[in-house]
């Protein structure tokens, strides 16, 4: 009950202190920084996705400077010879603005990857894009192949999302869901979220030439879906485990590599990181009870 208090009162603590915690979950502020943690991460057998931070451009400017910001994080990841792909989402092109107009921007930069031998993962956001974003996707697919997109587990609609698309040989990646969206919408219960997981995970490897990115921290989803894919005896290069950086599930991700299968991180970076990190401290209660403390330590208190 605290923790749940303290992610209410997070607007009114200090940024810095913020900082201090919460980016954990953040590569860095640049792209140099996002493109060590990606090399750190490919040394200890990691798989990546670079990600900019940021939704919802505000200008054509504004969304013209995000394609400009993924074309350099391809061109780093081609001249350093990292594994890793990269994530975006349409807001930050300019969905909102101008639909056609980010689809020229999404189309631009799954055709840089394709040229780089690269792959785009589209995010999925709230429930008033998902079709949008379904459709980007099935275009874009229709015409690259170099393109995939996310499913989100909480939404009534996914099963049915996932079976058509898993016939089509979609590269999907699997999450919970973050939004808050009406019981109309979305499963509310946890256990309701998981067990929809688990059923369109079921949907997903009962296709044949679709491929699945399961991303998830929850130990018992993590197990469930271990289980699942050694009793259908699905081959390894079919699908992957994903985490976001920084939340505490390394040593199970390690043993994971350590036993051959894929694993790759969300590594996001960039200087739009206050709303990001906070969100997953929101996610993270424990942790975000632990920031409180930090403003009420002796050391704050004399720096005040």
């Amino acid at each position: 009950m605290f923790g749940q208090l303290v992610t209410r009162l997070l607007p009114l603590v200090p940024k810095g202190i913020v900082r201090r915690v919460a980016m954990r979950y953040v590569a860095g502020e640049d792209l140099d920084a996002a493109a060590q943690a990606v090399r750190n991460l490919n040394g200890r057998g990691y798989l990546a996705t670079m990600d900019i931070l940021g939704e919802d451009a505000d200008s054509d400017a504004h969304a013209d400077q995000t394609v400009q910001g993924y074309g350099a994080v391809l061109a780093r990841i081609a001249a350093d010879g990292l594994d890793s792909n990269i994530s975006v989402k349409l807001t930050h092109l300019g969905i909102r603005l101008d639909p056609d107009r980010a689809g020229e921007r999404i189309r631009a930069l799954v055709g840089d990857a394709k040229e780089r031998g690269n792959f785009v993962r589209i995010d999925m956001e709230d429930s008033s894009l998902t079709q949008a974003t379904l459709d980007v996707f099935r275009a874009l697919r229709e015409s690259h192949g170099n393109v995939g997109t996310v499913l989100q587990a909480y939404l009534r609609r996914t099963e049915q999302d996932a079976r058509e698309l898993a016939a089509a040989g979609a590269n999907l990646r699997l999450c919970k869901g973050i939004y808050r969206e009406p019981a109309d919408i979305a499963f509310q219960k946890p256990e309701e979220v998981r067990q929809a997981y688990l059923r369109t995970a079921s949907v997903l490897l009962d296709g044949t030439t679709n491929y699945t990115a399961f991303a998830t921290h929850d130990r018992t989803l993590i197990a469930a879906l271990e289980d699942m894919v050694t009793h259908r005896a699905i081959p390894r290069d079919r699908f992957e485990f994903q985490a976001l950086l920084g939340v505490p599930v390394e040593d199970l991700l390690d043993d994971l590599v350590a036993r051959g299968f894929r694993v790759r991180w969300y590594v996001p970076f960039g200087r739009e990181w206050y709303a990001y990190s906070t969100r997953r401290l929101k996610e993270n209660p424990k942790m975000a009870t632990y920031i409180v403390r930090q403003m009420f330590s002796p050391r704050n208190q004399s720096a005040s």
